[in-house]
């Protein structure tokens, strides 16, 4: 499989010089593949670290395993006065290119993808220079005001909450670049820093990241400074009820939904049960894969949908329609797993309060232990 792989990655090398001049300047190294990429987790911004730092929003990259998240962060501009343009995925003659990424006096055409945390998918609102100064907008992105003093706080309407991650293409985003979008990308302009690359390198090799793993929801979603992708440096995928702005607590969404990798483990009493905490563990493990099987049952069948839409060449309504009720199911799915684990959690946690009754035996009965069969 991986020769297969790297078969295909050599051609894509050479296909690359064949491509025009002009567009290989927009296109990094050949990086072209057939499938799209999967849609924008919902993720919390964390706390800006010092001043100066500007945020980087994360995207999917593509590697010898196909697919993986490269965590949003804040990066050091490589000098003052400097913006980062996201790169994005865009189609075109049947393939989904790469369009890298770079730093520039404005910040230039990025797909219309909406990144949020002042990307809303033109322009860019998260902030300014101004003598030498850069400043936040409070609005859009995550500060601490003990920390960064020069900030201010324009509010900023989001047209759309598509999280589509890529431009054109089937049910992708249609925007086109505006004037003042073309001009910047003739601007002066550098590559992404070496924090910045040695960032997505690092990603590459998180297993944990690769779309095939976690099916498009990664658990570091976010990171305060590059590279750091796990402890106290990386953020989990949240559900801000709005993804250009940062919701109060860093760990929770503003609206106060939380999902199941959000939500705090039940208390656990002293002196628990051991079979019976090893036998809860059991039910939850086979009821989260029993939600990862149909999660995949369902993305499957919208991937043959599309697929059958492609084939018959549908009206933009149906797409939109079909993209429409996929996303109410996914909605509704992610609402029954809330709610079953919700009730498994409950019914544990009326076990373990049975079991510290007084006169309850403290020791393990028979019931308790977990069978054969689990």
């Amino acid at each position: 499989m991986r020769m297969v792989r790297l078969i295909c990655w050599l051609s894509m090398a050479v296909g690359l010089f064949t491509i025009p001049v002009d567009s290989r300047a927009q296109v990094v190294a050949g990086v072209s593949v057939r499938i799209g990429p999967p849609t924008l987790p919902v993720y919390v911004q964390p706390i800006c670290p010092e001043p100066g730092y500007i945020w980087a929003p994360g995207y999917w990259a593509y590697g010898p395993d196909g697919y993986f998240w490269v965590p949003g962060t804040w990066v050091e501009p490589p000098e003052v006065g400097l913006l980062w343009t996201p790169g994005y995925w865009g189609w075109q003659d049947g393939f989904y290119l790469w369009h890298a990424g770079y730093w520039g006096p404005e910040v230039g055409y990025y797909g219309g993808i909406n990144y949020g945390f002042g990307y809303p998918g033109v322009g860019f609102f998260g902030g300014y220079w101004r003598g030498g100064a850069y400043f936040y907008n409070r609005a859009v992105t995550n500060v601490n005001v003990t920390v960064v003093r020069n900030t201010y706080h324009t509010t900023v309407v989001n047209q759309s909450t598509n999280r589509v991650s890529f431009n054109g293409g089937m049910g992708g985003v249609t925007a086109r670049p505006t004037d003042r979008e073309i001009a910047a990308e003739h601007q002066r302009r550098s590559t992404m820093t070496a924090e910045q690359t040695q960032h997505q390198q690092a990603a590459s090799t998180n297993r944990t990241l690769h779309a095939s793993v976690n099916h498009g929801r990664p658990d570091v979603a976010a990171s305060v400074r590059p590279g750091q992708l796990g402890g106290r440096g990386g953020v989990e995928s949240g559900r801000p009820s709005s993804p250009n702005r940062p919701s109060e607590s860093p760990n929770r969404p503003a609206n106060g939904e939380r999902s199941n990798r959000d939500r705090a483990p039940s208390p656990r009493p002293p002196n628990a049960n051991p079979a019976m905490d090893e036998r809860h563990q059991q039910e939850l493990d086979r009821l989260r894969h029993q939600q990862t099987d149909e999660r995949q049952r369902i993305e499957q069948k919208h991937r043959q949908e599309q697929q059958k839409l492609q084939q018959r060449t549908a009206s933009d309504r149906q797409q939109q329609e079909a993209q429409r009720k996929q996303q109410q199911q996914l909605q509704q799915l992610d609402r029954k797993h809330e709610q079953q684990q919700q009730k498994l959690e409950q019914k544990q946690q009326q076990e373990r309060q049975k079991q510290q009754k007084p006169g309850s035996p403290s020791r393990p009965s028979a019931n308790d232990k977990p069978s054969a069969r689990d």
